[in-house]
């Protein structure tokens, strides 16, 4: 099989497609051929050397879609449509940028769908966050207001749209014209991000956003607490900007009064299946549009790399192995 092979971390180019034998599922474990996989900052994260609790070589990728190839216990059939997602994935075992993977029973989601695989690549593990995110994170209702923090990107596209299919008023942030263009075509209500839209968006919502879901991370979380109403939540689920720790951090100054702060991380385990399958039927029938999708074949992904650390592209990339 044809995987994506991280040598050791510090470069893109130390991500080299190689040829590999297919991996046999222990008992437990289920071998997915992969038609798409999603990819995701985190793994670039793996490639420069910030993610802890590596060990190399590594196939990278934390999430894959596909069909199930072998089951060693006979429970799903092959040619199953299933999800992999977290748990390990690409970081202590070989993840999804590959033709096959194996994985955990416990990590894959079922489905079926007729949409093209490169769509259905790019929903799990930003469903699985936004889900999470909006509803363990925030527990967002309907007629609330909501910030998105980092609104142009993959997860910060795809929560604004469910929290917009659930009736939330949607502001959401970006940094160029073309993403600010972008959100209001989807119904979002933009707002430019210059590091200070707490002001801006208490002019739309008086009282503060009932809810705001920081995906920048630690430079623009102080002024996404600030806009948030008393008795609202801020969601830590994201780190765009790749700071990863706040410095001198004191409670009583950065977190207003009776404002609350959270955090969002999860994986197979908190994602309903129900939930995947609604959003996937949703998604074909044309009544929920998650987000715009760029695929690139599998001998593309340093390019694909590239594309991530340069902000390129506004949606979710998408590796096709077998194109």
């Amino acid at each position: 099989m044809l995987a994506a092979r991280l040598s050791e971390p510090g470069s893109v180019e130390n991500l080299q497609v190689t040829e590999l034998a297919v991996p046999d599922p222990p008992q437990g474990w289920v071998r997915l051929k992969v038609m798409a996989f999603g990819l995701n900052r985190s793994e670039y994260h793996s490639v420069t050397g910030l993610a802890e609790g590596m060990t190399f070589p590594r196939i990278l990728g934390i999430e894959a879609t596909g069909i199930v190839d072998l089951d060693p216990s006979g429970e799903l059939a092959p040619g199953t449509q299933a999800a992999a997602l977290m748990g390990g994935m690409g970081r202590q075992f070989d993840g999804g940028y590959a033709q096959y993977v194996v994985v955990p029973r416990s990590q894959l989601l079922t489905f079926r769908s007729d949409l093209p695989w490169e769509i259905i690549g790019a929903v799990p593990e930003t469903l699985q966050t936004a889900y999470g995110s909006l509803t363990t994170g925030l527990d967002l209702r309907p007629g609330q207001t909501l910030l998105v923090r980092g609104g142009t990107s993959a997860l910060g596209l795809a929560a604004a749209a469910l929290a917009l299919e659930k009736g939330c008023r949607v502001l959401a942030t970006s940094r160029r014209q073309e993403g600010l263009d972008l959100l209001a075509s989807r119904g979002v209500t933009p707002l430019l991000d210059d590091g200070a839209v707490a002001s801006r968006a208490r002019e739309l919502a008086p009282q503060g956003v009932d809810a705001a879901l920081e995906l920048v991370g630690v430079p623009t979380l102080r002024d996404s607490l600030e806009a948030t109403a008393v008795h609202g939540t801020v969601c830590f689920s994201g780190m765009l900007s790749d700071s990863w720790t706040i410095p001198d951090f004191y409670p009583l100054d950065w977190i207003p009064f009776g404002v609350r702060l959270t955090t969002y991380s999860g994986g197979a385990e908190s994602l309903p299946q129900g939930e995947l399958q609604r959003v996937l039927d949703a998604i074909a029938t044309g009544s929920l549009d998650l987000l715009p999708i760029h695929p690139y074949p599998l001998s593309r992904i340093q390019d694909a790399h590239r594309a991530i650390v340069a902000g390129t592209h506004i949606g979710k990339l998408v590796g096709l192995p077998w194109a």
